[in-house]
Parts: C-alpha cells; sequence; structure tokens
C-alpha cells in the first residue's frame, strides 16, 4: 500500500489524502478545542467559492473547519494533480491569488469555520515550463527558491516500501525530492507555512509526509511561529512497510487510512454489526490521534474505499461515521468524474451545489444534519447499543443522542432502548418527529437503506 498517485504521458501525477482535526494547545489531538470536530474537504474548490460556502452553508451546519486545496503556484495544466506539484511557495495557483485567499480566510473566520490549509512540502514538481504564478523552474530548479544542492541525492523513484531510505530519500513518481535534513531547506519550507499562518490559517494537512522522516517534520514544526498549530499527517499504512503511522503521531494527528478501507468491505459485503467496537478494537491509532474519513479525493479514484458513486453504501458509510466517537471525521467533497485525472469544473468556481458536476457531499442533507448530530453529542460514549446481527445496527450516544441505520434490503420495525429523557425529537435523516416514552423507549420503522438520528435540543423539525 503506497501513497495514492496518478501518472499520465509526459507528466508525472500526484494524488495524496486528508484529515482533519485540530491540537490542543501543547498535545497531539484529534479532538479540537470546542464543540466543532467535523472538517468539510472541499476537494479543488477556488477560494471564493470556499468562502461563500462557508458562509451560506458550513457555518450554519455546524461544521468546524474548512480544508482547502493547495494555494501555492504549480506546474500549469487541467488536471487536479497540477496543485501538487509547486514550483515556487507563492499563493498563485488556479484556485486564487493571495488576496482571494486572504478574503475566504476572513469570511470562514466571520462564520465560525476554522481553515486547514493542503500543504505540499515533500517535493517539487517533474518537468519543466512556467508555473500558474509566471515562475520559470525546471526539474530541481525552483529560481529564487531551491536549486539541485537543496534535493536528496537519490534521483530514481521509490520502488521498496519495505526500504525506509528509499521511501524518504527517492523521489514519488518522479517528483524532485527536497532533503528535507538540511538547514535551508528547514527554514524555507518553514518560512511558508509561517505566511500561511499570516493570513491567519488554523492548520496544516501535510501532504506525502509518509515521504519525510518524522524528525524532519518535528524541527519545521519547531520553527513555526504558533508551534501548538494543528497539524495533521498523511501516512498511509501498509503493512510490513518500514514506515507506520504510528512513528508521527508525536507531531500530530495522523490519518487512519484502515478506517475508511475496512468501511467500505463492511458496507459492501459484510455485517454493520461487526462495527460495534470499531476503531480502537479493530487496532487502529488511538481516536485522540486519528482522522478519519468514508473517502479521499485520492481514494475515490483508486477503487479503495467508496465514493459518491457507490449511492446508499457511501451515504450510510458518512451517516455511521458522524454518529461513532473515533477520530475526527473528514467529508470528502468533490466533483463527478470518469477521467481520474479530470480537474475541477469551471477551474473551481462553484456556482452551485449540484450544478456543473460539483457533487457537494458536505452538503446532503443525510450527511449534514449529522454535523449537528455529532456536535450536540461530543464527548458521551456509545450506548445501548443494538444489532439484528446482520446490516441494522442501532446506538446512542449517551444520554444526547441515539441513531439507527438499517442497511438490510427491505424495512426494519422495532422498538429502540435509548438512554434520552422522555420527549419530542426531530429525525433529522427525514424531518419526521419521533417520540421517546418515560422509559427512553421510541418504535420506529425505518426503510431499507435509510437511518434515523435523534438529539437533544432537537425536538421540532
Amino acid at each position: 500500500m503506497i501513497s495514492r498517485w496518478s501518472a499520465t504521458a509526459g507528466a508525472a501525477a500526484t494524488a495524496l489524502a486528508t484529515a482533519a482535526a485540530v491540537l490542543a494547545p501543547t498535545t497531539a489531538s484529534a479532538s479540537p478545542p470546542g464543540t466543532k470536530d467535523v472538517t468539510a474537504v472541499l476537494f479543488e474548490w477556488n477560494f471564493a467559492s470556499v468562502a461563500k460556502e462557508c458562509t451560506n452553508t458550513l457555518g450554519p451546519a455546524g461544521y468546524g473547519y474548512v480544508q482547502v486545496s493547495p494555494p501555492a503556484e504549480h506546474i500549469q495544466g487541467s488536471q487536479w494533480w497540477t496543485s501538487y506539484q509547486p514550483v515556487s511557495y507563492k499563493i498563485a495557483g488556479r484556485l486564487g491569488d493571495a488576496g482571494a485567499f486572504q478574503s475566504m480566510v476572513t469570511t470562514c473566520h466571520n462564520a465560525g469555520v476554522k481553515v486547514v490549509v493542503d500543504t505540499v512540502i515533500n517535493h517539487m514538481s517533474a518537468g519543466s515550463g512556467t508555473g500558474t504564478g509566471g515562475s520559470s523552474y525546471t526539474k530541481y530548479n525552483y529560481p529564487g527558491l531551491y536549486s539541485s544542492a537543496d534535493m536528496d541525492d537519490c534521483t530514481s523513484t521509490i520502488s521498496d516500501y519495505t526500504n525506509r531510505t528509499n521511501v524518504q530519500n527517492c523521489e514519488l513518481v518522479g517528483l524532485a525530492d527536497l532533503d528535507t535534513g538540511e538547514e535551508y531547506v528547514r527554514a524555507t519550507i518553514a518560512g511558508y507555512m509561517n505566511t500561511l499562518l499570516g493570513y491567519g490559517v488554523d492548520g496544516f494537512r501535510i501532504d506525502a509526509a509518509k515521504h519525510i522522516p518524522a524528525t524532519d517534520l518535528a524541527n519545521i514544526k519547531s520553527r513555526l511561529g504558533n508551534t501548538s498549530v494543528y497539524w495533521k499527517q498523511e501516512v498511509i499504512h501498509g503493512s510490513g512497510e518500514a514506515v507506520q503511522p504510528t512513528e508521527y503521531t508525536g507531531n500530530g494527528d495522523v490519518q487512519e487510512f484502515r478506517y475508511a478501507y475496512d468501511l467500505k468491505r463492511v458496507f459492501n459485503s459484510e455485517n454493520l454489526a461487526y462495527l460495534s467496537n470499531y476503531g480502537e478494537g479493530w487496532g487502529y491509532m488511538s481516536s485522540s490521534v486519528a482522522g478519519v474519513f468514508v473517502d479521499n479525493h485520492d481514494t475515490e479514484r483508486n477503487g479503495s474505499t467508496l465514493n459518491y458513486k457507490n449511492g446508499a453504501n457511501y451515504t450510510l458509510a458518512n451517516v455511521f461515521m458522524l454518529a461513532y466517537p473515533y477520530g475526527a471525521p473528514d467529508i470528502n467533497s468533490g466533483y463527478e468524474w470518469s477521467d481520474t485525472d479530470a480537474g475541477p469544473p469551471n477551474s473551481g468556481s462553484v456556482t452551485a451545489c449540484w450544478q456543473d458536476g460539483w457533487k457537494c457531499q458536505h452538503a446532503w442533507p443525510e450527511i449534514l444534519r449529522m454535523v449537528a448530530f455529532r456536535n450536540a453529542t461530543r464527548g458521551e460514549p456509545v450506548t445501548n447499543w443494538w444489532d439484528n446481527g446482520g446490516d441494522a445496527i442501532a446506538f446512542g450516544r449517551g444520554s444526547k443522542g441515539y441513531v439507527a441505520i438499517n442497511h438490510e434490503s427491505s424495512s426494519l420495525s422495532r422498538t429502540y432502548q435509548t438512554s434520552l429523557s422522555a420527549g419530542t425529537y426531530c429525525n433529522v435523516q427525514n424531518n419526521t418527529t419521533v417520540t421517546v416514552n418515560s422509559s427512553g423507549q421510541f418504535t420506529a420503522t425505518l426503510g431499507a437503506n435509510t437511518a434515523l438520528a435523534i438529539y437533544t435540543g432537537k425536538s421540532s423539525c
């Protein structure tokens, strides 16, 4: 299991995953301070569109964070992966300039949404040419920024994931690999990240972190103006590989890819009943340092996870993730694709959701309404677990909420036991009311491949 990258004739392609949470003042944690830990990953949305979405949707829905695609100047081309081949650290990519970036950060903050930036610091580009901001470059030479002396000595492509040196010193799909052990390189990367902090960003997603020694990342982080800023690292788990995700938890949060892989298998071909101890009970990293997702821009394309094409399986997996207290969840929100290399519609400009191919999964009602459920039940344990041994499950979140998922092929009627107070609640999955009696019970019928979710504070629909 290697980092997920695509290749196309004439250019090295890139693709890497994401997750988000936030650091407490001095410790790595996937449980951000405050009451909101859900991130909307608006993949390849331009900054003006992100700003509007923070105001119109993300803030009102209770999303704590928005993650934006890499802002740095990159190679030209329509493919999405050009964003992952930087040629300078100027904010001059296809998504907008520094002014648009600053406006986006300010607007999102005003909407109560924090901003995480996808940050590409392991490598530069392949090939040569002129970048999206007008900078000339050749592989290994980026005038005014880096020269060949700043690159790792190994100039061959990574080929052996059981060899640490090969993974961390050689080139990921032919991209110029920065020598992050060097003083100048560390200082320059930290300078870029400090510039982003100056714009007010709240955190970083570290692209290709697996290919950078954890000690190098720790050194770079120590140079930041805010050393406790949120820091999430993309380190894909691979059994038997030399570099493992747990090596990086001292620096910050780490994405738990196995969570997404296993959700695909369970929802597609196994029993939801198996999810009763999901997370640490399955051998995953501690919930406190794990970033989780159903899919990301990379895995949705390579088939290793569910994606928007999987219908109810995908929707219900997102409902489960938001309801279940493990890690900090990302909601991937991208665009329709048949060509896995295809870049964003309208160069990243989103006029409206569900137009021009924009899928806007973060705004699907079944998913969006679970964000408030998660905020309301934060910190509560799983209680009153029930399953039918197959594909119907239900569980509470202490005395704050209750969710039921029917992934069977026919409807299900039963009485559920909760720890909720008696009263009327809104089932936010379909805006119908549920009445809980004095014994904490309610009776409901769930259609095939539907869910129910109720929580305290939401009595009317």
